[in-house]
């Protein structure tokens, strides 16, 4: 179910719902049931001032709209229970990113009902590689950030310490929220006939590793084109490491069998994620990836399979129920032994953020997605206490 960015002055004038969205659906296939969505571009970005960076780091970084499209709470999320009486008691202090500010002081706030003597502080600097470095160093109990964290973070932490950070999923990212953790896309040509890859695909097409097997696909031909397209070469389009959209791709489509995977050369690479779609959009033989807020220009947006079974277009609806596989997650990030039990007061908190209550403020918020209940369930996982 590939989706198309068209210009604005393309659009049909048909509105989805009411959702107050510029977009269409057009049946390709009675038979099939598959639906192509046409979507308006993003608008174009430019990367934040320096002036902006430093007012983030201080204050957070300013909310954007709120989505107008909001998912249903999974009503499988559990419910939480306090599992010590009132008189717990804790002092953390916290670090986030300058995303996440408001959303971890909601989650305090709400907390602070059910323990009021447990003591969570969360002040600036707001930024999430300076909050991954003092969670290393001791400085903070946990780090919220809104992105993967960078392979320096990882080998300072495991340098100092011996063992690996835990980094634990408290909520999904955005839809197409510029700044905001949006989904990434796997884009080509509005005017190429592919309409869906497996991720065993995008590996050989953008790695030299391989590591989901098979060998390197350089044409698209061996993608299944046919006719004029069989011997035409695949330009990749990616963004030089390291970065946050790069590294997301790396860990999610190169990665495999607990090993990381290394780009293929030659490569066209941009230091940032910003001329992806509109370089796309002017190569005929182009694919690239980038966040959904930044596709800008028109091209066709690729449904994807994490297996090579369902395949999952980047619809707001598929990325909110956690189908489509580039979504993206908020962490936390913490500094947990092996084999160490996790403070209790930490523990109910970061139990109350995986609950329905926490959830329930993410979507409230209405920039980033709340977890679904399996994602949730995995998180609880992680945190070596089994659902209540």
């Amino acid at each position: 179910m590939p989706v198309r960015l068209l210009p604005r002055a393309g659009l049909l004038a048909l509105l989805i719902g009411s959702v107050g969205l510029a977009s269409a659906a057009r049946v390709q296939d009675a038979s099939a049931r598959s639906v192509e969505w046409l979507l308006p571009p993003a608008p174009s970005h430019v990367p934040q001032t320096r002036a902006q960076d430093e007012a983030g780091k201080l204050h957070g970084r300013p909310l954007p709209t709120p989505e107008l499209l909001q998912p249903t709470l999974d009503p499988h999320l559990r419910l939480f229970q306090p599992r010590y009486g009132a008189d717990l008691r804790g002092n953390f202090t916290l670090a986030a990113s300058d995303t996440l500010p408001g959303l971890v002081q909601a989650w305090i706030h709400a907390f602070a009902h059910f323990y009021p003597h447990v003591r969570l502080r969360l002040g600036p600097p707001y930024e999430g590689t300076t909050g991954a470095e003092r969670m290393n160093t001791g400085q903070v109990t946990a780090a919220f950030v809104s992105r993967e964290l960078t392979p320096t973070n990882v080998a300072r932490f495991e340098a100092r310490h011996h063992y690996a950070p835990l980094s634990i999923p408290v909520c999904g990212g955005s839809w197409r929220q510029f700044g905001f953790l949006d989904a990434v896309g796997v884009i080509v040509n509005r005017d190429n006939p592919i309409g869906r890859l497996d991720f065993t695909q995008l590996d050989r097409i953008l790695s030299r590793s391989h590591l989901r097997g098979g060998t390197a696909i350089t044409t698209w031909g061996q993608l299944g084109l046919t006719g004029a397209w069989a011997a035409r070469p695949i330009h990749v389009y990616a963004i030089k490491p390291w970065n946050g959209f790069e590294e997301f791709v790396r860990q999610r489509v190169l990665g495999a069998h607990g090993r990381r995977g290394h780009w293929r050369t030659g490569l066209h690479e941009a230091r940032t994620v910003f001329p992806i779609a509109r370089e796309v959009a002017a190569d005929p033989d182009g694919i690239g990836y980038t966040g959904l807020s930044f596709v800008d220009a028109p091209v066709k947006l690729l449904a994807l399979s994490a297996h090579g079974t369902h395949y999952y277009a980047p619809t707001y609806r598929n990325v909110a129920l956690a189908d489509y596989p580039l979504s993206r997650l908020v962490y936390a990030d913490l500094d947990l032994p092996p084999g160490r039990a996790m403070t209790p007061a930490l523990r109910e908190f970061l139990r109350f953020i995986l609950s329905r209550q926490g959830q329930q403020i993410v979507l409230e918020q209405g920039i980033f997605l709340p977890l679904r209940a399996v994602q949730a369930h995995a998180s609880d996982t992680l945190l070596g206490v089994p659902p209540a």
